[in-house]
């Protein structure tokens, strides 16, 4: 246990969207434990210590000034950070395989194993090391034979201690959490972490397993939310061939104590970091041991989940008398959800693909996505096999997309408005001058239902939601 003589010293490797407001809120809670994070991109830490965040969560910033100066420091140095700390949260980027063994599903853990090699080098004494990152089963085990290589004789306990974020919600998640897990070997080292948590969260709510169970649970967690999402999707698609409302059925089911209403909202398709790629994750681990009937069923809800965004895209192209060659869309929102300026799988990314394979001109606003991340996205979705974009997919994004300052100004001459993100100023919207301004027929293709369907047709709008039949159509 840590000692008036020997206090904590947390060091935390990584300061993306998991590892900088967790740590932000660590130190807030706990300001007697000086907290470092440390990452290598300049850029990024230099944002950290700016009044202009890298990621964007309602309440962060408040946080974070809180904090910041007094036991939160952000910094480059991360041998530095190794060697001051105690305590060492592994928080880097785990992708999904772009090439070699697993591609396209399993993880990438190059970022973590570097990470495992820099802290055995740099250590000294004892370090309890945290598995922050979402990581496929059994990479402890891994890390732990990483360390033990360590020839300063520095000795470690490993843990696993997923995250549960949502994005937007990240502040009040960490404040409030549902539960906070940590799996490990050591029960001193579980006991030290757990105190920590244990300043601002119920203990009840602190559960303890061992390493492997922690590591699946996340994976598990991602997994059966984003099921309950394409489950809902698939539904829709029923809902509007039948004349069905997939929010009433919605409400209908979610009313049974035994499913409940959360993550049954019908959209576009879930997107973030997290749901495709530790579905994909878990369905590598699921293949790797044989189990490929349980890896088709996970399968199944990525696949579903694409199926959504291209029902969408062909759902605008039929519906504007099956071309969009040369007409304006606007595309409101960027981020896959709101109250985030990520846009990692955001169903926009894939819905403007189809639209600017199809020669549609699009109008891109998002209140938090900036210019550069848009055309780095869109050019990203058009790389080849070699991971190279064709001259022609290049000209395209030049010149078919722009980037407008406010909504009203993605739908001036307009022939189609889509709805990408949820973003609630999308609903306090002049309407009636936004239709002013644009072609006839004004269609609305609203991708997350956050509209109000018989107001827009009374403007004159054609309007077409999710899971919706066509009655509000002129």
């Amino acid at each position: 246990m840590n000692s008036p003589a020997n206090p904590l010293r947390i060091c935390c490797i990584g300061a993306g969207y998991v590892g900088g407001p967790t740590m932000a809120m660590i130190a807030k809670q706990c300001p007697d434990i000086q907290v470092t994070v440390v990452d290598l991109n300049q850029s990024r830490i230099d944002q950290w210590n700016s009044d202009v965040l890298p990621i964007y969560e309602p309440g962060l910033k408040e946080v974070v000034e809180e904090a910041r100066g007094r036991n939160l420091s952000f910094s480059t140095d991360v041998e530095g950070g190794i060697r001051g700390a105690n305590m060492i949260f592994i928080s880097v980027n785990t992708p999904t395989k772009t090439h070699g063994l697993g591609a396209g599903r399993a993880a990438n853990l190059e970022f973590v194993e570097k990470c495992a090699r820099r802290i055995a080098e740099c250590s000294q004494g004892h370090k309890i090391v945290v598995e922050k990152s979402t990581l496929p089963v059994r990479t402890a085990e891994a890390g732990k034979r990483i360390l033990r290589s360590s020839s300063s004789g520095a000795t470690f306990d490993v843990l696993s201690n997923p995250e549960f974020l949502a994005e937007g919600t990240a502040v009040s998640d960490l404040l409030a959490p549902d539960r906070v897990l940590i799996g490990g070997e050591s029960s001193e080292a579980i006991e030290q972490l757990a105190q920590v948590y244990e300043r601002w969260i119920p203990r009840q709510k602190i559960l303890t397993t061992n390493l492997w169970s922690s590591e699946l649970s996340k994976l598990t967690a991602n997994a059966f939310l984003a099921q309950r999402v394409s489950s809902i999707n698939a539904i829709s698609a029923l809902c509007e061939a039948t004349g069905a409302d997939v929010d009433e059925v919605a409400k209908a089911i979610g009313s049974d104590s035994r499913i409940g209403p959360k993550f049954l909202k019908a959209s576009v398709g879930f997107g973030g970091s997290c749901f495709q790629k530790d579905i994909l994750n878990l369905v590598y681990l699921c293949q790797h041991f044989g189990l490929s009937e349980v890896a088709m069923y996970w399968e199944q809800v990525v696949k579903m989940n694409d199926y959504q965004k291209q029902r969408f895209s062909t759902r605008i192209i039929r519906t504007m008398f099956h071309t969009v060659s040369d007409k304006q869309i606007a595309i409101w929102g960027f981020a896959f959800k709101k109250d985030t300026n990520d846009t990692r799988e955001s169903a926009a990314i894939y819905v403007c693909r189809d639209l600017l394979e199809e020669g549609a001109r699009l109008v891109v606003y998002d209140p938090r996505v900036s210019e550069k991340q848009i055309r780095h996205d869109l050019e990203d979705v058009f790389k080849d096999s070699s991971l190279e974009v064709s001259q022609r997919h290049k000209r395209l994004i030049e010149t078919n997309v722009s980037i407008a300052s406010d909504a009203y100004q993605a739908s001036e001459h307009a022939h189609a408005i889509a709805v990408m993100t949820e973003w609630d100023e999308f609903k306090k919207l002049d309407m009636k001058r936004v239709y002013e301004n644009m072609y006839r027929p004004a269609f609305v293709f609203d991708g997350r239902n956050i509209l109000d369907e018989a107001v827009l047709a009374k403007i004159g709008f054609e309007v077409h939601g999710i899971g919706r039949s066509n009655k509000f159509t002129n």
